[in-house]
């Protein structure tokens, strides 16, 4: 049986149509939510993901997925840390409505 995730409303009503509508960024919003299910629904507060993991999960391709993660920076959605420049990064999912 599948397991059910609590998503914010917020996500669904603004970010949604934000990130797909205005942005033209799909694959933004879709990298987001499953990073929301696998940090968030998880109850964790960060998880460490490659590029390559992260495409080959979502289904997007490598370079997709890196375009997603620096929108999704640059909107201040997720905060990506690595202790070194070749180490795997961390992300966490960020809710700033929640401020």
């Amino acid at each position: 049986m599948p397991r059910a995730i609590e998503l914010d409303p917020y996500v669904v009503d603004v970010l949604l149509p934000d990130l797909i509508g205005h942005d033209r960024r799909p694959a933004a919003f879709a990298l987001y939510v499953w990073l929301w299910a696998q940090i968030r629904g998880q109850g964790r507060r960060a998880a460490f993901f490659s590029y390559a993991a992260l495409a080959d999960r979502t289904g997007l391709s490598k370079s997709a997925v890196q375009r997603a993660v620096a929108w999704l920076v640059r909107r201040q959605l997720v905060r990506v840390t690595k202790a070194s420049s070749t180490a795997t990064p961390s992300y966490e999912v960020l809710a700033p409505w929640r401020r």
